[in-house]
């Protein structure tokens, strides 16, 4: 987290209601929840943020923490977030029509760089898509959101060493695949 040695201020101040600390703890936290969520395959991950992070500023006050914990805090909640919504869908009939995929466009960007990141993340989402659900669940929360086995372990309820066999199984899964497609690593 990049507040870094203020985190325990803007703690205090983001539970006494300061727009700014909220808006601090938001940009810190709201790419990587968001990314988490677009390569779960999240439909609307923009709308999961958001309740994700209603869910945060509504739970605050009982929070009790350093910066890591914050962070676990608000990757659970984005999990359930994530699970909720998968639930959702599948009560739901699928939309017909063309799927567009409109998450890498980015009005004004450099255009190299834009169709760069594009191939960048239609690689990932490719890779992990291949996955099991629990086995993408790990590698994003380990890598994307950086978290311990433990925050892991806690956001998805299951146990360290379930979670290690799973980031296991899945790291064999994605090297497997890279070695057959010659994708460089």
């Amino acid at each position: 987290m990049a507040v870094g040695t203020s985190f325990p201020e803007v703690l205090a101040a983001a539970r006494t209601g300061a727009a700014w600390a909220f808006e601090v703890l938001y940009r810190d936290l709201a790419p990587s929840v968001t990314g988490y969520l677009r390569l779960h395959g999240a439909q609307e991950p923009d709308d999961l943020a958001s309740e994700t992070f209603i869910g945060l500023f509504t739970g605050l006050s009982s929070f009790e923490g350093d910066e890591g914990a914050l962070r676990a805090w608000v990757f659970t909640i984005a999990h359930r977030r994530l699970v909720d919504d998968w639930r959702r869908r599948s009560r739901r009939p699928a939309p017909t029509g063309s799927d567009v995929d409109l998450l890498g466009v980015i009005a004004g960007g450099d255009v190299e760089d834009d169709a760069l990141a594009a191939l960048s993340s239609s690689a990932v989402r490719e890779l992990c898509a291949g996955l099991p659900d629990d086995q993408r669940t790990v590698v994003l929360m380990r890598i994307v959101a950086d978290l311990s086995l433990e925050q892991v372990s806690a956001a998805m309820g299951r146990s360290v060493a379930a979670v290690k066999a799973l980031q296991r199984r899945a790291l064999l899964t994605l090297r497997s695949e890279l070695d057959r497609t010659g994708a460089p690593l």
